[in-house]
């Protein structure tokens, strides 16, 4: 598809692990997070007992709220860090027990991505060396230097957020439906009859735009304290909502710049150009090559192939078209990434 395989910049491998990567496990999300707070450290060699710390912690973090963090039936680390969690494991054992069975096959399938491995890779297995970890690369530290790292950590966990709940609510390749609340801007799926909020919806739909506004390429944050932080937009209007097909679906919504949302040019009641309907149908399509749940929800909310999809999206348009008339497409001010 040719919206995600343009403009391969490091940003874009670091994404394509954590959008793209087979998760038979969440050790990858734990490993990505452990790398983002470590990335200060002076010595680009991060040994395992040094990994382990944060390792461990965001597992134990997690298995607090989720304890399905791996799809194998039985898993010895994973019983370690539930261990330490009830208090039946001290820190200096957790952390032995990460450095011996944490890190086996996670290491080796980091930057594997759709069956091969990435051209970029962020970090180099040095297990076999003297000092046994892993050493960090030039890669890597270009991304630190980029004005979106401070965005990975939170798309990272809100990726994890959401595989969690598909393990959680029993499903792999089955359906789960992932809902938007516009007040709180949050993602929510229903689970017999409860509703369970699993990410921001910010964080979530991040990664997908690679940290540019869907409209003008415009740099946006999802740091809630960023001058620009992004806005939650939907595209087709949300005064149109009596007459779409679930206005909050994950379909229309995208993440935008404030000045393309509420600025004095905004999109606010106008309808965006067919130029731009034909990016939200990519941009749709990048989310059906991706995991459940969003993948899914995709597919339930817009039709079985790429075709029925197609044809979803444009009967909404002509009937948002005709009742708001006017068109809107703002300047270009970023660059082109999707």
């Amino acid at each position: 598809m040719e919206f995600y395989q343009v403009d391969p910049t490091n940003e874009n491998y670091w994404r394509a692990v954590i959008l793209f990567g087979k998760n038979v496990a969440s050790y990858k999300f734990a490993l990505a997070q452990s790398l983002i707070d470590l990335h200060a450290r002076p010595d680009d060699l991060i040994t395992l007992d040094q990994l382990a710390i944060p390792f461990s912690q965001h597992l134990c973090e997690h298995l607090k709220q989720s304890p399905k963090q791996i799809t194998s039936k039985s898993s010895k680390f994973i019983e370690a860090c539930v261990a330490h969690n009830e208090g039946r494991l001290d820190d200096d054992v957790l952390i032995g027990t990460t450095v011996k069975l944490g890190f086996n096959n996670v290491i080796d399938a980091f930057h594997n991505v759709n069956g091969g491995e990435i051209d970029n890779r962020f970090f180099l297995d040095e297990r076999k060396g003297k000092v046994k970890g892993v050493r960090l690369t030039g890669n890597f530290y270009k991304l630190t230097e980029s004005n979106q790292f401070s965005s990975f950590k939170h798309e990272t966990e809100a990726r994890w957020k959401l595989v969690e709940q598909g393990w959680r609510m029993g499903i792999s390749r089955n359906l789960i439906a992932v809902e938007y609340d516009p007040e709180l801007k949050t993602l929510f799926t229903s689970e017999r009859e409860r509703r369970v909020d699993i990410t921001s919806c910010r964080d979530s739909l991040n990664g997908y735009q690679k940290g540019r506004c869907f409209y003008c390429y415009d740099d946006i944050s999802v740091d809630s304290g960023a001058d620009n932080l992004a806005d939650v937009d939907h595209f087709l209007p949300w005064v149109a909502n009596e007459h779409l097909a679930n206005v909050n679906g994950v379909w229309n919504l995208v993440l935008a710049c404030q000045c393309c949302n509420r600025g004095k040019e905004g999109k606010f009641a106008k309808v965006p150009s067919v130029d731009l309907l034909r990016r939200l149908h990519k941009r749709n399509e990048y989310f059906i090559n991706s995991h459940l749940p969003l993948r899914e929800t995709l597919i339930q909310q817009t039709g079985d192939n790429e075709q029925q999809r197609a044809a979803f999206l444009q009967s909404q348009y002509t009937m948002v078209k005709q009742k708001l008339i006017h068109e809107w497409q703002p300047e270009i001010r970023g660059i082109i990434t999707f």
